[in-house]
């Protein structure tokens, strides 16, 4: 190599194609055979023996003729136009080569004759035009049409060789007599034609070969080149000469070779129903596995339907007998199916049961206590764990209690048993017991019942954890607001929406005089006090706390969550408002006391803050009436603003206290003093 010049790496041929290259050079040996016979003369050595060539010839046909009765029983069995016309093909080929045996002269016929000339020629130029037309793909009606009519076509052909061989052994013209000279050129052309059909079937076959390879379509390939090989060995051959036993050979390899594979696929089916299915056509083989789907799936069916009813080897056994005669398997495919059967079974099983671990996740929410987690977890265990059974106990001042049910009726008396402590929080909380009946568990069992338990300890922890920050949740926002952003978390943005509601502000009147001569600590107590009184009552009626603003409250009535009557609930609840902190000041005369203000109007519900601090709040000039209200009301008092009285006007009894001046709002205001609620 000259400087400059760079090495390019040689890429290695695909296994796929040296096997070609290999397989079309052992296919040329015959040829480059017949070449050098009647290129050297003198190599073609002539042996002529009658009776031996007669004896050799029938048992390579009755071997032949075996083979093509099995491949048309394989064809009737699956019902399949290709595989039947291709049983076909070798039952002419393999017969008139039994025709050419009869009519060896001096055997059964006394004389040469053209019967032991074109005997194979004939027979060999059906069969190449039945290979080509095997090799193609019918339709469904085609297809119909062909195995309905396979007994006529058998005894057809049976007839023709009859007949044919009826008139080779009495000698009957046109088969008495040799060839002609002349009649030499049109058989060419009839081998022409012959080895012109066989390439076609190579060719095609080997397509199907490419996209599903098969040990029997390669064994048809063969045989198709080693039988068009054949046909030309015939017509240029010199009888009697080695060139002339060449063809015998060659047909007795093609059938040899297809018996030899099919005698391979036998060993590894382990019988005789399967062995051809990769010959037979598309549609046919797509029926196949559909059929061994169908076994698959019974069996398997069967095979997780056992492990709940016990069902014993000895029975699945029979079971499986009975799989593989209703599906004409063998043995060895019945314990292939069987295997793959039990294969499919755990797979399910085990998804199955990881299913459950994900199911059990979602288990665990805020509106979920400890009791009801574990009878949702027992009920995904008896759906997904069957037939094992699963119990749970957790400990109590009693000992350790399991859950009231099982995930079946009772705890199996026999089987295999496994425990697992629960762990919650890093600390044993209970434990998780496992049954299962009739049989023992095996590890990757063991394993997936571990993350069982473990996922169980993480679901009763988030539950417990779920509690604790609802718990605390509710503690600075009105249950509503807690209940809407837990049900809506997007709920939390930033925004909200117009609705109509019912705005009450409260304030202690008297408050600022009240702290300036009370100690702080008792001030906050007071306040403590009152609003554990008035807050209950507003949740009681329906409203939402807004707010505390020192010594006052927002609440609304009919947000977030809508409600009927909410100007009704939210008067009647100022009502009980000053009620309750009325009997709690008594006789005090300097303890402060409520003044409240009402009004109803639309108003902007949402959240208001920044994106690192936001606060539920309600913002309109309904709010802003409500709060106005309530700086004229008297300590003990309740103002409402026309709009609520209109809504409850027929509900309550009320003072008019004519119009107001409200600061900040150029138009006066009807007001009316809230007296009480008509019984």
């Amino acid at each position: 190599m000259s400087d400059g010049q760079v090495a390019l790496p040689l890429k290695p041929m695909p296994g796929g194609a040296v096997r070609a290259i290999i397989w079309a050079l052992h296919m040329a040996l015959p040829v480059l055979a017949l070449w050098l016979l009647l290129s050297q003369p003198d190599l073609d050595v002539r042996w002529e023996h009658h009776p031996s060539h007669f004896w050799l010839v029938i048992g390579v046909a009755a071997v032949n003729v075996a083979l093509a009765v099995q491949v048309l029983r394989a064809a009737r069995m699956r019902e399949d136009a290709r595989l039947l016309i291709i049983g076909y093909a070798f039952m002419l080929a393999a017969g008139f080569l039994f025709l050419h045996a009869l009519a060896t002269p001096g055997v059964i016929v006394s004389s040469p004759n053209g019967g032991f000339e074109i005997a194979t020629p004939v027979g060999l130029a059906l069969a190449s035009a039945l290979f080509a037309f095997a090799s193609f793909e019918f339709s469904a009606e085609t297809s119909l049409r062909i195995v309905d009519q396979a007994r006529a076509t058998t005894w057809a052909i049976i007839g023709l060789m009859a007949v044919w061989g009826a008139a080779s052994i009495a000698e009957l013209a046109p088969l008495a007599n040799p060839l002609p000279e002349r009649a030499v050129g049109p058989l060419r052309w009839v081998a022409v034609l012959a080895i012109s059909l066989y390439m076609v079937a190579v060719f095609r076959f080997f397509q199907s070969h490419r996209r599903k390879p098969s040990v029997m379509l390669l064994a048809l390939i063969t045989a198709a080149t080693l039988l068009a090989e054949a046909m030309g060995t015939i017509i240029w051959a010199r009888n009697w000469q080695l060139s002339w036993w060449l063809w015998h050979l060659l047909m007795a390899a093609a059938f040899g070779f297809v018996a030899y594979s099919a005698y391979t696929q036998y060993q590894k089916e382990g019988g005789s129903a399967g062995i051809f299915d990769g010959i037979v056509s598309p549609d046919t083989a797509v029926a196949i596995r559909h059929e061994y789907g169908n076994a698959l799936e019974t069996l398997t069916d069967t095979l997780q339907r056992s492990g709940q009813s016990g069902i014993t080897d000895g029975e699945l056994d029979l079971i499986i007998a009975g799989l593989g005669s209703r599906f004409s398997l063998s043995e060895g495919q019945s314990e292939i199916l069987a295997r793959a059967a039990r294969s499919l079974a755990t797979e399910r099983d085990q998804a199955r049961r990881l299913g459950a671990l994900a199911r059990i996740g979602t288990e665990a929410g805020v509106e979920r206590d400890e009791d009801e987690l574990i009878e949702g977890v027992i009920e995904v265990l008896a759906e997904q764990f069957a037939p094992d059974v699963v119990r749970i106990g957790l400990p109590s001042p009693e000992g350790l209690v399991f859950s009231e049910r099982l995930t079946t009726s009772q705890w199996p008396a026999a089987g295999g048993t496994y425990a697992k402590v629960l762990t919650v929080g890093g600390e044993p909380a209970g434990t998780v017991e496992f049954a299962r009946p009739h049989a023992e568990f095996r590890p990757r069992d063991i394993a997936i019942m571990d993350t069982l338990v473990a996922e169980i300890g993480i679901a009763i922890d988030n539950v417990r954890l779920y509690g604790q920050l609802d718990t605390l949740f509710r503690t600075y926002m009105s249950p509503d607001v807690a209940d809407t952003l837990r049900a809506d978390p997007s709920a939390a943005g930033l925004g909200g929406s117009i609705v109509e509601l019912t705005a009450v502000f409260a304030d202690l009147r008297g408050y600022t005089a009240f702290s300036e001569r009370t100690d702080p600590e008792e001030v906050m107590k007071l306040l403590n006090h009152y609003f554990g009184l008035v807050v209950p009552v507003v949740l009681r009626n329906g409203g939402t706390i807004v707010q505390f603003i020192g010594d006052a409250l927002l609440a609304v009535f009919d947000a977030p969550e809508p409600g009927p009557d909410h100007a009704f609930r939210a008067a009647r609840a100022a009502l009980e408002m000053q009620e309750v902190v009325e009997g709690a000041a008594g006789d005090q005369g300097d303890r402060p006391l409520f003044r409240i203000g009402i009004n109803t109007g639309p108003a902007l519900v949402g959240n208001i803050g920044s994106a690192e601090m936001r606060s539920f709040n309600v913002v309109g000039d309904a709010v802003n009436v409500a709060s106005r209200l309530e700086t004229l009301a008297e300590p003990g008092t309740v103002l409402v603003g026309e709009s609520t009285y209109q809504a409850i006007a027929h509900r309550v009894e009320a003072l008019p206290l004519g119009p107001l001046e409200l600061k900040g709002k150029a138009d006066t205001i009807t007001a009316y003093l809230l007296q009480r609620i008509r019984s």
